[in-house]
C-alpha cells in the first residue's frame, strides 16, 4: 500500500446511503471494500467481502488495513432493530480501534425531541422521547466515548432520504408507488408543515468532501446536512412537474389506519411513534457545514425527483438507456428501516 492510498470499509453498501457513500468514496479516490452477508453482483470499484456485521470477527477481518469504516448498517429485513443495531455498532467500534480508523455514521434527527424544533443545530440537546430516538442517541454516545479513546468519528445528520437507489425510505414507500406510472402522490406531512429531505447522492458527496479534509476534522465531529427543506405539497408539486401530470391526485397519508392498527401491528407502532416528525416543522441548521466546505452539493429538486422516480421504475425508459429498476414494494408496505 502506498502512503497515499486510502481504503474504506462500507458496512451496509447494499442499502441506500451505504451504496451512495461507496460510489462517492470511489469518485474521490478511495479503495472501497464492502461487507455483505450474501454474494453480490460485481460492481466496479467495490471489493465485496462476505461476512456479517453482527459478527465482530467478520468486521475485524474486513477492516484490516482500512483508514475509514462507514457504518451504514441496518438489521436484515429491518427486524429486531432495537436488539441488533447497538451490537453491530460495537463491532464497528472494535474494528476501528484495532485499525486506527475513522468511523463515519450517517445520522438522523430521531435523537432529538420536540424542544429542539423547529431548527436544530449540532449542539442541540438530545432528549429523545421515542424508542428509536433513544437508540440513536445511545449510538452517538458510544461513538463519542470511542473518540475520547482515540478513534476519530464523523457524524453527518440528515433528514428523510430520497434518491435513485435510496432503498427503504418514505419517498419510495409512501410518497409514490414504485414499479410503474404514477396514478397519485401521497403527502405524509400535516398541512402547513415543512419537512427536511436529503437527496442521497448530495449527502454522500458531502461526506466524501468532508473526508477529503480529514486533517481539519475534530476527533469527534458532527455536521448537519440541510438538504431540501420542503413545505407541505412541494414534493408533490415536483412529482407533478417531472411526470408532466399537473392534475396528479395528491392524497393524505393514512395516519388514521396506522394509529388504529398500531396496537396489533409492530411496524405500525414504529411508524406511529415517529409521526411527530411529520406533524411539526423541522429543519437542520447547516451553517457549520457551509462554513467548513463553502460549496455544499445541492441538486435542483426537480432533477433529484426525476432521478429518484426513474430509479423506482416510475418513469419510462430513456431511449438507449437502461431505465429504472422495478421494485416490488407496494402501498403501505413501509419497513421499519424507513424509520431507522
Amino acid at each position: 500500500m502506498t502512503t497515499t492510498q486510502r481504503i474504506a470499509l462500507v458496512i451496509g453498501a447494499t442499502g441506500g446511503i451505504g451504496g451512495e457513500a461507496a460510489s462517492a468514496l470511489i469518485r474521490h479516490g478511495w479503495t472501497v471494500r464492502a461487507l455483505t452477508r450474501r454474494a453480490q453482483p460485481a460492481r466496479s470499484g467495490i471489493d465485496w467481502i462476505q461476512g456479517d456485521a453482527m459478527v465482530a470477527a467478520d468486521v475485524a477481518r474486513a477492516a484490516k488495513g482500512v483508514q475509514l469504516i462507514v457504518h451504514a448498517a441496518n438489521p436484515p429485513g429491518y427486524r429486531n432493530w432495537g436488539q441488533l443495531v447497538l451490537p453491530m455498532l460495537d463491532s464497528t467500534i472494535a474494528a476501528a480501534k484495532a485499525e486506527g480508523a475513522r468511523i463515519l455514521l450517517p445520522g438522523t434527527v430521531y435523537n432529538f425531541g420536540r424542544e429542539t424544533f423547529p431548527r436544530i443545530d449540532e449542539t442541540a440537546p438530545q432528549a429523545p422521547t421515542t424508542r428509536k430516538g433513544g437508540i440513536r442517541a445511545e449510538m452517538e454516545r458510544r461513538l463519542r466515548a470511542a473518540s475520547a479513546e482515540g478513534t476519530p468519528v464523523l457524524i453527518v445528520r440528515a433528514g428523510d432520504f430520497f434518491g435513485p437507489h435510496a432503498g427503504n425510505n418514505w419517498f419510495g414507500q409512501a410518497v409514490v408507488k414504485p414499479g410503474g406510472a404514477l396514478t397519485s402522490v401521497t403527502e405524509p406531512a400535516a398541512r402547513g408543515v415543512a419537512h427536511a429531505w436529503a437527496y442521497l447522492p448530495d449527502l454522500a458527496e458531502t461526506m466524501a468532501r468532508l473526508l477529503d479534509q480529514a486533517d481539519r476534522l475534530a476527533p469527534f465531529e458532527v455536521f448537519h446536512f440541510g438538504g431540501h427543506q420542503m413545505a407541505w405539497g412541494e414534493m408533490a408539486s415536483s412529482v407533478r412537474r417531472v411526470t408532466s401530470q399537473p392534475n396528479l391526485p395528491v392524497k393524505a397519508f393514512p395516519w388514521w389506519l396506522v394509529s388504529a392498527l398500531s396496537p396489533v401491528v409492530p411496524l405500525f407502532r414504529e411508524m406511529a411513534e415517529m409521526r411527530y416528525l411529520w406533524r411539526e416543522p423541522l429543519a437542520l441548521d447547516d451553517r457549520k457545514l457551509r462554513a467548513f466546505l463553502g460549496d455544499v452539493p445541492h441538486t435542483p429538486l426537480d432533477r433529484a425527483v426525476e432521478d429518484s422516480l426513474r430509479g423506482l421504475g416510475c418513469l419510462e425508459k430513456e431511449a438507449g438507456g437502461e431505465g429504472g429498476d422495478t421494485h416490488s414494494r407496494r402501498g403501505l408496505a413501509i419497513s421499519a428501516g424507513a424509520l431507522g
